[in-house]
């Protein structure tokens, strides 16, 4: 059932993610009116420093993790809260890097904990920094759609270095109240072009494919069978 549900949230988004749908009845109408806009900043905000460094780590293995750069989020932005070792950074992205069409983005319960890989920390990080600066600034999910792709048009933000990836494997790791928990997966980043593909997609087909505005990037994402515990995934 879990590898079934991952394409439901992968089908529109900017951040892809899998997720179980769980849907209350009247939810998707009401969560439309509920996240236009960014909710109080204490919202998105975890008060406990260290509680947010362990869960970033949490995305990926501790073999990965453990001599990662920790980002957590502040008033004025992601900061530096462990420095790093072996070039990757964790973080946890927040709900502006869901799917633009997800009802509830801008949600302030949303955490999405990711390990991002060299070269997606340079092309990567710039666009999820990006889209945090604006929804800090109060922008409306359409303004922040827009102004992301007029970025990514203007090249002031760059498509992704070749071997771009990041880990997605918490258990802790909460889309919200309509896709809660999401499988363990891997994404990998592409500059868009014409009839990319691994296969994804296709019937039978473990890899999923994305492609859609605001970013020109193509993105295969993966489930993988365990959790970065080294617990298996049911």
């Amino acid at each position: 059932m879990r590898r079934g549900t991952i394409n439901t949230i992968l089908r529109g988004g900017l951040l892809l993610a899998a997720a179980l749908i769980i849907v209350e009845p009247g939810q998707a109408e009401d969560s439309k009116d509920l996240y236009l806009k960014i909710a109080p900043l204490e919202q998105y905000l975890m008060p406990d420093r260290n509680t947010e460094v362990t869960l970033a780590r949490s995305a990926a293995p501790d073999s990965i993790s453990r001599d990662a750069e920790i980002l957590v989020l502040g008033r004025h932005g992601y900061e530096t809260a462990v420095k790093g070792k072996n070039g990757f950074v964790c973080l946890v992205e927040r709900s502006w890097m869901s799917p633009f069409d997800d009802p509830e983005f801008l949600n302030p319960d949303q955490r999405l904990p990711l390990c991002l890989n060299p070269p997606a920390v340079q092309t990567h990080l710039p666009f999820t920094l990006k889209a945090t600066e604006l929804a800090l600034a109060g922008m409306s999910k359409t303004e922040m759609f827009n102004t992301l792709k007029a970025a990514f048009e203007a090249k002031e933000l760059p498509l992704p270095a070749p071997g771009s990836m990041c880990y997605m494997m918490s258990k802790q790791q909460y889309f919200g109240r309509k896709y809660r928990n999401a499988d363990p997966h891997l994404m990998f980043w592409f500059p868009q072009v014409e009839n990319m593909s691994w296969g994804g997609g296709l019937p039978g087909s473990p890899i999923f494919v994305h492609q859609d505005s605001p970013d020109p990037i193509t993105t295969f994402v993966i489930s993988v069978g365990q959790w970065s515990d080294g617990t298996a995934a049911q």
